[in-house]
């Protein structure tokens, strides 16, 4: 049986708790300190109140410690690894290979992304130091993610589905470090790739100018779902740790209900990795949360639909063109609803993304708060924040149960009650845990009429625990006895308080580290990383010793300790030469512009492309 989880990001408790509501089997979130979103901060406190929430539909709660770490911050680090283990998390996302030399307890590890994680070799050489799951790079495609699976298919794959996009390989972008001091590898990227570039050769020449040329859409692959899961992902990541509350119910239960069809259609083979059958009061949209427009990104492909030179903010979804202006106000060709407070936006003429605010709509005639200048007839519009949506998901959307199943019997003695939960999300009637048993001592009056209906009622009264009752079944069938309303909700609150008891301690079987191997059998270290061994990010004495005791010697320090001079400063497998329909590899028209070429910033700093063809990977360079 494969078990599928998907992942929800959570940058406080109130979203977390949401993104279980809404159909989660894990969350992750960030610690006060060492989380790659330095933004996305909580205390140990919260963290095991989620826990303690989570764990009563089997889901998971991860938190990331996957910051590389500074020597003064050895100590804290160990420490709040203990205080998470005694929280009630069920696993921590690593980055910095320090942690493995410290005194763990034995909680489970997770090899983050930012562990740039593209290859068998590394996937393999990353368990047999004791990571259970491995988080794959995003730019991974299909057949590379079941060549992994494949070779090494005792490690769980997780892979993103959903959300923001890094240009660069995931712990390998230095360009936030390097320009501005603030490093993506502690938590603090200053979205470099999100800014403005001149496109230069080496003559001077400006090929394109003030475009983003570094900004990627958003991740979409709610339709490859199935696809992913054949590929060998069980754990299916949606990014978003600074995402409000909206984005997170809304992507979940998008997400949560693809899921649940692929368990339906193939219910031998697939089931939900936590237990409970969500209900929203909205239909989820992925459009109406923030976006940037959808790509696949290299899943099927190298595709030309993955940029977004114009602009990096969200556009939202398209709800028609611009069909009459009048005075202030103008009328929408389309199908779209509007309401007061709707965010529209639109690309003007300089190619540029400009929104207002909807002060009155009557019908498709729209009144903005401000009328744009540069608005024109025919102008497509999308929307950017949907305020009746928006209103919807600010209240309780959705509720979470977990169906269960009783018995009541008739005893030698008196009478017991018997429960069992269902298994998945997307399931019913499998039984997922123990079956406990609540009996009483008590004399066995027939009734004088039926009962079965009033017990029935009674037994169903599960209120605000988080089940509900699929069914009661009587042993014998022919039960036909008197028991008082009160007993019975005795018996219903404690065979309740055991079920709920048994799933929480039946999570805890999975606590132990994968074993640990000789790790000198594989070589995860590409030619790039040997040759430039910053690109290793050790930041600490632990790192350094944990690379030397695997055989590599003359470690360099990470980028963030020293600055090198034309430092490698991202590797990307978005190339400009394919998106400008340049590639040499893929019939693209021959170029008029003379290489290298040249990202320029409007401060006038300057950045040097190399193309590496063998391995379809554009690098960026520091120039200087």
């Amino acid at each position: 049986m494969n078990y599928l989880e998907l992942l929800a990001p959570a940058k406080n408790i109130e979203c977390g708790i949401a993104a279980i509501d809404h159909g989660a089997d894990a969350v992750y979130i960030g610690a006060e300190r060492f989380g790659a979103r330095a933004e996305a901060g909580n205390s140990v406190r919260d963290i095991a109140e989620l826990c303690k929430y989570a764990h009563v539909f089997k889901a998971k709660v991860y938190v990331t410690v996957n910051t590389i770490i500074y020597d003064n911050e050895l100590q804290d680090t160990e420490k709040l690894i203990w205080e998470l283990y005694r929280a009630g998390v069920d696993a921590i996302l690593v980055q910095d290979m320090g942690i493995l030399k410290m005194q763990l307890p034995p909680i489970t590890l997770h090899a983050s992304t930012q562990t740039d994680n593209r290859t068998a070799e590394k996937v393999a050489w990353l368990a047999a130091h004791g990571f259970k799951r491995v988080v794959l790079a995003r730019e991974l495609s299909l057949d590379e993610i079941a060549e992994i699976h494949s070779k090494v298919p005792n490690v769980e794959l997780e892979a993103f589905v959903h959300g923001a996009l890094c240009v660069s390989y995931s712990g390998q972008c230095y360009a936030s470090q390097y320009c501005f001091n603030r490093s993506a590898n502690r938590g603090e990227c200053a979205q470099f790739c999100r800014l403005k570039f001149n496109l230069e050769d080496t003559d001077g020449q400006t090929i394109i100018r003030d475009k983003h040329l570094l900004s990627l859409k958003d991740v979409c692959r709610i339709g490859h779902i199935k696809q992913m899961a054949e590929a060998g992902v069980t754990s299916f990541k949606i990014e978003g740790r600074l995402k409000d509350i909206a984005y997170v119910k809304n992507v979940t239960a998008a997400y949560s209900q693809k899921l649940d069809e692929i368990v339906r259609h193939a219910p031998e083979t697939y089931r939900r990795a936590s237990l409970g059958k969500c209900r929203y009061t909205f239909t989820p949209n992925l459009n109406k949360t923030f976006n940037r427009g959808f790509t696949d990104y290299f899943l099927t492909g190298r595709h030309d639909d993955i940029t977004s030179f114009d602009t990096p903010k969200a556009m939202g979804e398209y709800v028609g063109k611009v069909k009459e202006i009048r005075g202030e106000t103008f009328t929408v060709a389309g199908t779209a609803a509007f309401a007061n407070g709707d965010g529209l936006c639109f690309i003007n003429e300089k190619r540029e993304l400009e929104g207002f605010r909807v002060n009155k709509a009557e019908g498709n005639r729209i009144h903005p708060l401000k009328m744009p200048a540069t608005l024109k007839r025919g102008t497509s519009l999308y929307r950017n924040n949907d305020k009746a949506f928006e209103d919807l998901l600010s209240k309780k959307s959705a509720t979470r149960k977990i169906g269960i199943w009783m018995t009541l019997s008739a005893t030698d003695d008196g009478f017991e009650l018997t429960a069992s939960a269902t298994e998945g999300t997307g399931t019913q009637g499998k039984t997922a845990t123990e079956r406990p048993t609540v009996s009483i001592k008590t004399d066995k009056d027939e009734a004088l009429k039926p009962q079965r209906d009033n017990i029935i009622k009674q037994l169903s009264k599960l209120g605000n625990t988080p089940f509900e009752c699929q069914e009661v079944k009587f042993q014998p069938e022919t039960f036909n006895y008197f028991i008082p309303s009160s007993v019975l909700a005795d018996m219903r609150r404690e065979v309740v308080s055991l079920l709920e008891k048994t799933i929480t301690d039946e999570r805890t079987g999975d606590d132990e580290r994968q074993d640990k191997a000789a790790a000198t059998t594989v070589n995860p270290l590409s030619g790039e990383q040997v040759k430039t061994s910053y690109l290793l990010n050790v930041s600490n004495k632990l790192a350094r010793s944990f690379y030397e005791d695997d055989g590599l010697t003359g470690v360099e320090d990470a980028l963030e300790l020293k600055r090198p001079a034309n430092a490698l400063l991202m590797q990307c497998r978005h190339c400009l030469r394919y998106s400008l329909g340049r590639c040499p590899k893929r019939g693209g028209n021959i170029s008029e512009w003379h290489e290298p070429l040249y990202l320029r910033l409007p401060d006038g700093r300057r950045f040097k492309l190399r193309f590496d063809c063998n391995n379809c990977k554009m690098d960026i360079y520091a120039d200087n």
